[in-house]
């Protein structure tokens, strides 16, 4: 369709809702809010959650595996929970409840409940409040991000912030991707291509909502939808510029999350975000837009763009400096090839620490103080009742976030004492081959030791062992 013509058709439609305050706004009348659930009719009961962890979806469907990640995280391998899915619309064709069919396909779901909200006072639902506080994951369905956002303020915005709070998740596919990024492109006066976004980054249909969602870690961010197949780089380019522009932002720079169709970011509670099924892209705009103003084309040169094949991995918590392309916008016409760039600076890893024997007490520690986060220690227990003991720095505030891969050789513990050699904590996964993990919030500045010490057996294939070390 041309622009003008659904520019005609859009000034009709506005004008034939001038007294709605959303898309949804207050109808006189509407059908009731809809409940679908899967599964058992009890809750879940856990005594406690592991998470958060989130999954950012580039289409509206349930990737399968950054949702099951998400649902290990949060039950912390064991146990079950119930996810409850959102959505502003039904389906037009099709099962009810396509999210909640994968969903209850996955280990540890124990219920999934799908509701369909068609009005603004469906989000006061005491049933509705009452299955998401009782939730340990909430997922918003793709359908009209407009809608989502006229839920800023209501009881549901709460409960779901108070499921995240307390170590559950929150996802989404296509516009439920779009409102679980504190900028939120709300699409309200219509849909805005590439083309039109860099011509006038101004341009009526671009349009934000704010200080909905604050997910830990992914702060200063907006989500785009649809990425490549719809070409929608330029347009995020657009939404980071004027996001700079207009203050939205609380550090002078803003940074654009593109997810492929079929494609999901699953983020973890210390903000490692890792992209699945198909490529997802990061975006920075680290300064001022050379030319960014109502009715004039964008310009903002040397844009960082990194792009996240399936695998691959992004710290949101600790947000790199390197392994970007540049591409850039002058008077509204981007560079070529948007989509694929080399590097302008690689991140070469760290190179890992291998213990040094004899070092099997801590006054005899290999010292890894020094090591810059994330660091990778290495090290065997090649006899019986071995122990390995690493001298690491954590400062207060710190969440120190250890992984160690064992091989099957022999079972080995992992401990994290204090200066003075107390256990901080531990993790004592039985059986040959168990990998093992912990984390800790650190409370004082200075020298900690990580022990991996021989449960049974001894071998000489290695173990690897991941420290990072987030602000809390």
């Amino acid at each position: 369709m041309r622009r003008t013509v659904r520019r005609a058709v859009l000034a009709a439609a506005m004008t034939a809702v001038l007294a709605l305050p959303t898309v949804i706004g207050t109808e006189p009348a509407h059908a009731a809010a809809s409940r679908i659930r899967l599964g058992n009719a009890a809750d879940a009961s856990r005594a406690s959650w592991e998470g958060p962890a989130h999954t950012m979806n580039g289409a509206g469907a349930v990737v399968a595996g950054s949702m099951a990640r998400a649902i290990d995280d949060i039950r912390g391998g064991s146990g079950s929970l119930d996810v409850v899915v959102l959505a502003g619309s039904a389906p037009s064709s099709g099962s009810k409840t396509p999210e909640c069919d994968t969903a209850m396909t996955l280990p540890g779901v124990n219920s999934c409940t799908t509701w369909t909200l068609t009005a603004s006072s469906d989000t006061s639902n005491t049933q509705l409040n009452t299955d998401i506080r009782k939730a340990e994951f909430v997922y918003f369905s793709g359908g009209d991000q407009c809608r989502y956002a006229s839920w800023k303020g209501t009881a549901l915005e709460a409960s779901v912030e108070s499921v995240v709070t307390r170590g559950g998740g929150s996802g989404g596919g296509s516009a439920g991707h779009h409102i679980n990024s504190p900028i939120v492109y709300d699409a309200c006066n219509g849909s805005v291509t590439s083309s039109e976004a860099l011509a006038d980054p101004y341009d009526r249909y671009v349009s934000f909502t704010g200080g909905m969602f604050a997910w830990s870690h992914y702060d200063n961010v907006i989500n785009d939808s649809h990425f490549v197949a719809r070409d929608r780089m330029g347009r995020l380019m657009a939404f980071v510029a004027r996001s700079i522009k207009d203050g939205l932002t609380t550090a002078g720079s803003a940074w654009g999350v593109g997810v492929e169709e079929g494609g999901s970011l699953h983020i973890d509670k210390n903000g490692l975000a890792t992209a699945y099924g198909k490529t997802s892209y990061v975006v920075l705009g680290d300064h001022q837009p050379e030319q960014a103003a109502a009715r004039e084309p964008l310009t903002y040169s040397s844009f960082k763009i990194w792009k996240l094949t399936p695998g691959a991995s992004f710290d949101f918590a600790d947000r790199p400096t390197c392994g970007y392309y540049l591409r850039s916008v002058t008077a509204g016409v981007p560079d070529a090839n948007l989509y694929d760039g080399s590097p302008q600076a690689s991140c070469t890893p760290q190179a890992p620490f291998t213990e040094a024997e004899p070092n099997n007490t801590r006054d005899a520690a290999d010292d890894a103080t020094n090591l810059a986060y994330p660091a990778t220690l290495t090290g065997r227990l090649d006899s019986t009742g071995d122990r390995d003991y690493f001298a690491v720095r954590l400062t207060a505030g710190q969440r120190a976030d250890v992984r160690c891969d064992v091989p099957s050789d022999y079972d080995a513990d992992v401990y994290l004492l204090d200066g003075g050699g107390s256990t901080l904590t531990r993790s004592v996964n039985d059986g040959a081959g168990a990998d093992e993990a912990l984390d800790f919030a650190a409370t004082a500045t200075g020298t900690h030791f990580l022990e991996v010490a021989a449960y049974s057996g001894s071998g000489v294939a290695g173990y690897t062992c991941t420290l990072a070390a987030t602000q809390l």
